[in-house]
């Protein structure tokens, strides 16, 4: 994995990546994002202590509501894939989605949209 992931997931105790991409409004994890879940997976495995929390969180577009259960979802694909295709104990992951309701970028562009939609991994 690259310094960075392991340090910030390590040392920060938080990683917060745009590079996991799902498709419109489901939780289904799209191919490009293979890479940067196997960087979390190997640090998982290098560090078979580290237990993390992975939270999902969308863009204020559409239903509020909606939105909520998606990242909730999505949190939840994130680690059904740490689980199933990189053998991660599931025991060692919770997940949470915190919908729109903690925006990094106010702006209501595409841009901070784009900003908004991430999912974060937090050092339990």
């Amino acid at each position: 994995p690259s310094h960075d992931t392991r340090y910030k997931l390590l040392t920060e105790g938080k990683l917060v990546t745009n590079g996991i991409l799902f498709e419109l409004n489901k939780a289904i994890i799209k191919p490009e994002s293979i890479g940067v879940i196997k960087e979390i997976a190997t640090v998982l495995k290098e560090n078979q202590g580290l237990r993390v929390k992975i939270i999902g969180h969308s863009s204020a577009d559409g239903n509020d509501a909606l939105n909520l259960v998606l990242s909730q979802k999505r949190a939840l694909a994130v680690k059904d894939a740490l689980v199933n295709e990189w053998g991660i104990d599931a025991g060692r992951i919770e997940t949470d989605g915190k919908g729109s309701t903690e925006p990094i970028d106010r702006t209501n562009t595409p841009t901070g949209n784009a900003l908004n939609r991430r999912v974060e991994f937090i050092k339990l």
